[in-house]
């Protein structure tokens, strides 16, 4: 290895100077690790040398500071070249023995080059034994090498500068050569300073203006150019945001560009514009070209300008007069600017071309020296870092942003959830409560009037008797409190289909005077009972009319659910409506609706409670939970019937006076049944209740002589039902297991075929198909009895061969009714 290879000071030196050097690398490699590689030529072998002209050296490896010092033997003109052999005898350099003696000198080498350092280890690693422990250390340095901190570079240089100015040169002739090193290195510390100011910005500061600020203020200074400035493409600035104090309302006019700019053509896509961001100037009488944007077809001649600098092109313009000659768009802009040379370096972060650092000279032509060209570069770079840096952190500040964001929302929803979860328990609890209420009051009437009959009729018929008129009361409440329990238990399956969507609209045409007219005849004597007067008001059509006014009350929708819209908005009127109050049932027809309103004197609502209205299991106050029955379903139900019509209800209501509830039905599309099936109207359902209060008695004859054939695993079920038709005149046969029934049912031929659906062993649905499929009993009529009366069950019944399906509880005369309509019809 020669000194022309570690050319990065090449200088004769004393023998003291040298150790001074190789003192210094150990210090500052030292400094960065406990146990840094240092080797010096007592390392190698006795007798061995690298070369006949390298007399010493010192290198030292660390992870951040590595650097190679070699001295060759050299001498004084004249003078045969001193080494450290002489006549066997080493030279000294102690001048007390002999001043006149000459010192020691040599031909010094310095190099931080990684390359160079890894060839000089390999060339040591040649001379080595092979067991020598000293060729690990050597490999793992090989592989260690990198290029040096740029502070501890700057450091190095500053204390070089020190000894080499402290150092007198050796001769007349060398001190005008020494003087240019000494120039240079000085240059050099210049730079290091100018690099360290930078790197110190970018290491204490996420503040990209200021850094970017910083760099042109350096660069402009250390190559004493008159304007240093940073180019930003347009991407760039929508990235990295306006140069400090810039914004929209405080941007200065362009001066040297026109603020309108034509859009990029198609055949031109290499074109990427921007503006000047940041500038540096050198005297305040120089033009600022702060925010300057080029005119897109000044660069039309320019070919692939922005793909060279993306490869990292340095463009060095000595004089722009000679070297845009040829594009006078471009050399007016110049002139504008005042730029008459110009050194532009690329920034590119990331393999994206970022922007430009620009150095200008503005009054007259420049050479712009390659050690200038490299310092400038070394900016970009660093400036590079800066850019990349501060895209990660704010990129990071947006997540910290967004997370904390999400933690907050996520800390609401979590509390929301926690109070919906508290509110959920109580209304849980609440409902339970009122449950328990609904649900034991009747159960007592029945249980304990129950307990009085049977008690009097058989277990003491002697010592205690109740007249006939009180058995009769007795037998009436049982069966209101039966009535009760029922409506709880529809109520909540209703509640639950609907919210589930499985409720289907059975949609038919009807009148709504007579469904009013019902439902007011329904809930009279409840009203009577609690002293509240009854009104109806319909405003169809004049009176005296005739058939016009049953033509326009007529309305499409699902009847049973109008019916329970219409029932559940009365029974609460009557509920809340205090004795000698009244309540007004008012219907109309206005544009296509149905209009339903409900009217009473009650109690009143107060409007911040309107919002729990129609929540399920909500009452409004603590104080109607002891004074008025009810599980808060009511309304919840009816709100949900209104809008599964496409309707919506509102409610006006004034503490103390009463409130009104307005309802609007759309019409609905009346649709054939796309199975074919003859549509349901369950009007029994809704009049069950006035027919329930009427004498018990046929009303038409069930003597056929033939058979009905029961088939009811359930034993009161099934006294019950066989009770009622066998008063009725009809001859029934029971039978409890599905599978033995079948093999009967054959022999004995019965017109109807009564079936439970829920049965051991086979259940009603095999039943009737087997009836269905056998050719002795196809024709045989069947009635499907079940305690589940969701709509899908019905449907399910009639594809299974059902003729007729009726659901738990059984009413007396629905099925009397639905008896009478099988046998009767001709086979």
């Amino acid at each position: 290895m020669s000194i022309d290879q570690t050319s990065r000071l090449c200088r004769i030196l004393p023998a003291p100077v040298f150790d001074q050097l190789g003192s210094l690398l150990r210090q500052i490699a030292e400094g960065t690790e406990a146990n840094p590689l240092v080797l010096a030529e007592t390392a190698l072998p006795v007798g061995k040398r690298l070369n006949n002209q390298i007399e010493r050296f010192v290198a030292v490896v660390s992870s951040q500071f590595s650097g190679l010092l070699v001295a060759e033997a050299a001498a004084l003109d004249g003078e045969s070249p001193l080494s450290s052999h002489q006549g066997n005898k080493t030279l000294s350099t102690d001048r007390s023995a002999d001043p006149s003696a000459q010192p020691v000198l040599y031909q010094v080498g310095l190099s931080f080059s990684p390359a160079a350092i890894a060839v000089f280890l390999n060339q040591i690693s040649q001379l080595l034994p092979t067991d020598s422990p000293l060729l690990l250390s050597l490999r793992q340095a090989s592989q260690q090498l990198q290029p040096n901190h740029a502070a501890l570079q700057s450091e190095f240089t500053l204390r070089l500068v020190e000894i080499l100015t402290a150092t007198p040169p050796l001769r007349a002739t060398d001190a005008s050569c020494d003087l240019r090193v000494e120039a240079a290195l000085r240059q050099q510390v210049e730079q290091e300073r100018s690099l360290n100011q930078v790197t110190t910005q970018i290491r204490q500061s996420l503040d990209l203006p200021l850094i970017l600020q910083t760099a042109v203020q350096e660069a402009q200074k250390l190559l004493q150019s008159d304007r240093a400035v940073i180019y930003e493409f347009e991407g760039s600035l929508a990235a990295n945001g306006r140069p400090p104090g810039a914004t929209t309302e405080t941007l200065p006019p362009r001066p040297l560009a026109s603020s309108r700019r034509p859009p990029l053509s198609p055949s031109s896509p290499h074109l990427a514009l921007g503006c000047v961001s940041y500038e540096a100037l050198a005297t305040d009488a120089l033009p600022s070209v702060l925010h300057l944007a080029e005119e897109a077809y000044c660069f039309s001649e320019v070919t692939d300008y922005r793909i060279k600098y993306h490869k990292g092109f340095i463009l060095a313009v000595n004089d722009t007069e000679t070297a845009y000659s040829h594009s006078s768009c471009l050399l007016k802009l110049l002139r504008q600017a005042k730029v008459r040379a110009k050194l532009v370096v690329p920034i590119v972060v990331r393999e994206e071309l970022w922007g430009l650092l620009v150095a200008h000279q503005c009054t007259e032509p420049r050479h712009w020296e390659d050690h200038e060209k490299v310092f400038l570069q070394r900016i970009a770079e660093h400036l590079a870092i800066a850019i990349y840096q501060a895209r990660l952190y704010s990129q990071l500040q947006q997540q910290k942003q967004m997370l904390e964001q999400r933690v907050v929302e996520r800390t609401q929803e979590l509390g929301d959830a926690l109070v919906a979860a508290q509110a959920a328990s109580r209304a849980k609890t609440e409902f339970l409560a009122a449950m328990s209420h609904e649900l034991r009051t009747p159960l007592t009437c029945v249980i304990g009037m129950a307990e009085t009959l049977l008690r009097a009729m058989v277990h003491k018929p002697d010592t205690y008797s109740l007249d006939p008129q009180k058995q009769q009361d007795y037998l009436k409440i049982i069966k209101r409190s039966g009535e009760h329990l029922l409506e709880l238990i529809n109520d909540i399956l209703d509640v639950s289909q609907v919210e589930a969507g499985k409720t289907i609209l059975n949609v038919s045409k009807f009148s709504l005077a007579q469904l009013a007219h019902q439902s007011l005849q329904m809930l009279r004597e409840k009203a009577q009972s609690n002293g509240v007067e009854f009104n109806l008001d319909l405003r169809f059509a004049p009176e005296g009319t005739g058939a016009k006014s049953f033509q326009e009350d007529l309305f499409t929708a699902d009847r049973r659910r109008v019916s329970q819209i219409l029932l559940n908005l009365l029974s609460n009127a009557i509920k809340f409506t205090p004795a000698g109050g009244r309540v007004t049932l008012r219907v109309w027809l206005e544009n296509n609706f149905a209009v339903i309103q409900v009217q009473d004197t009650g109690i009143g609502i107060p409007k911040s409670q309107y919002p729990l209205l129609f929540q399920k299991f909500q009452q409004l106050d603590g104080t109607y939970h002891r004074r008025y029955e009810g599980t808060g379903l009511g309304l919840a139900l009816t709100k949900q019937l209104v809008e599964l019509h496409g309707g919506k209800i509102d409610v006006d209501s004034t503490v103390g006076k009463g409130s009104t509830f307005t309802v609007w039905l759309p019409a609905q599309p009346l649709l054939e049944n796309s199975r074919g099936l003859k549509a349901f109207h369950p009007v029994a359902s809704a009049l069950s209740k006035v027919e329930a209060d009427r004498p018990i008695q046929v009303d038409y004859p069930l003597s056929f002589g033939g058979r009905i054939v029961l088939i009811e695993d359930h034993e009161e079920s099934a006294m019950l039902i066989c009770d009622l038709l066998t008063a009725a005149g009809c001859q029934v046969i029971w039978m409890v297991d599905g599978s033995t029934a079948i093999k009967q049912i054959e022999l004995l031929q019965p017109l109807l075929v009564i079936t439970d659906i829920q049965l051991p062993g086979i259940d009603g649905f095999e039943i009737m198909q087997f009836l269905r499929q056998h050719p002795a009993t196809q024709n045989t009529k069947i009635l499907a009895l079940t305690a589940r009366a969701l709509p899908e069950d019905k449907q399910r019944c009639l594809e299974a061969g059902a003729n007729d399906y009726l659901a738990k509880p059984i009413q007396p005369y629905q099925l009397l009714d639905k008896v009478a309509a099988l046998v009767s019809v001709e086979e």
